[in-house]
């Protein structure tokens, strides 16, 4: 529970309000313990997630604790403690797991905590398992494969079928004539 006290400072006020503004604009949430990272290293993952249509942003904890609050949600307070940094997807969040867990096999100090996907709390071991799974766009294009190959072939028989029949129409046509003479 995050800790309110009784008269805040203006500035405090404005900082934990900016922090709801930024983390109402997503969905889903990962948290990472992002210690030993360089800053190299970070600048490298916030643009690898930044083609994921996601972001890297670290918070004062007690601010994101205090605005997931606001959000009601409120599960996720036992990722926020020692350096966090969330990683906030609009979009595809298993995505950005693999983002995530693809830049934890290069950078193993990069720990990923759980996270907030799709209104549920999930721990390392789920998040991981998640991550392991194809994207949404992967799952269309694999339906659309599957829904396509019948088609196809049923395509290629009807165009063999025709072709068979239409070269043995056009002999048949053609010894005819030159009886008829």
């Amino acid at each position: 529970m995050a800790v309110l006290a009784k008269k805040l400072q203006p500035a405090k006020t404005a900082a934990i309000e900016e922090t709801r503004k930024v983390l109402s604009e997503y969905e889903d949430f990962i948290f990472a313990d992002f210690r030993g990272l360089t800053v190299e290293q970070i600048t490298k993952l916030r643009h690898n997630l930044r083609e994921k249509n996601a972001q890297l942003k670290v918070f004062k904890n007690n601010f994101a604790r205090i605005a997931f609050d606001e959000m009601k949600i409120d599960a996720v307070s036992d990722y926020l403690k020692g350096p966090t940094a969330i990683a906030m997807a609009k979009e595809d969040p298993n995505e950005v797991a693999k983002v995530l867990f693809d830049f934890k096999k290069d950078v193993p100090t990069l720990d990923v905590k759980g996270a907030w996907v799709e209104n549920e709390l999930y721990d390392q071991a789920k998040i991981e398992a998640f991550a392991k799974l194809p994207g949404k766009k992967q799952l269309i294009a694999m339906l659309m494969s599957a829904i396509n190959g019948p088609a196809r072939q049923l395509a290629a028989t009807l165009q063999a079928y025709v072709e068979k029949k239409g070269g043995a129409g056009d002999s048949a046509a053609a010894e005819a004539a030159p009886a008829a003479n």
